[in-house]
């Protein structure tokens, strides 16, 4: 994979997300989005009409989301088994950490579709996804992050949710 590449898996519960958004857009969002443009218009002068023109513009966004996400989906492999180690670093592992100074943390190695901050969803692709790939229990690793290196140890794995 080239450093421009992503990774092309998905976890079945980020692939629902996906093609849930792609319903939505297609059968709410963008009938809703039309009507309101078709409206605006029939209302005359559409140069000067903000609702004409940020209907528009939204329809434009919409459409470009659904072409992406259609072409994303074709390219994804749904990763819905755990790997025949579970003992290891995998793609959709929960993964609980320590950090230096002794405070734990867990993730959940995703693709790059899914990768969610706040709910601890790493990429695969990031710099701790990488980190961790191949990882087992009792192993302690560094991570390069913007802030600097930082030392990290492996305390639990599991391909389920971690308490």
């Amino acid at each position: 994979m080239s450093k421009t590449q992503q990774a092309n898996y998905i976890t079945p519960e980020g692939a629902k997300k996906l093609r849930d958004e792609l319903t939505w857009l297609w059968k709410e969002e963008r009938p809703r989005v039309t009507q309101g443009v078709s409206d605006a218009a029939a209302e005359g002068d559409r140069s000067e009409n903000a609702e004409y023109i940020y209907g528009k513009k939204r329809l434009r966004e919409i459409d470009r989301r659904i072409r992406f996400l259609t072409q994303r989906l074709d390219l994804l492999t749904v990763v819905d088994t755990a790997p025949p180690r579970t003992d290891k670093v995998f793609f959709g592992a929960w993964v609980r950490l320590e950090n230096e100074e002794g405070d734990e943390v867990v993730y959940r190695v995703v693709g790059p579709d899914e990768s969610d901050a706040v709910r601890g969803f790493i990429s695969i692709d990031s710099p701790m996804g990488k980190a961790l790939l191949g990882r087992c229990e009792g192993d302690e690793f560094p991570v390069r992050r913007p802030a600097g290196e930082a030392l990290f140890t492996v305390i639990e794995i599991s391909y389920q949710p971690l308490g």
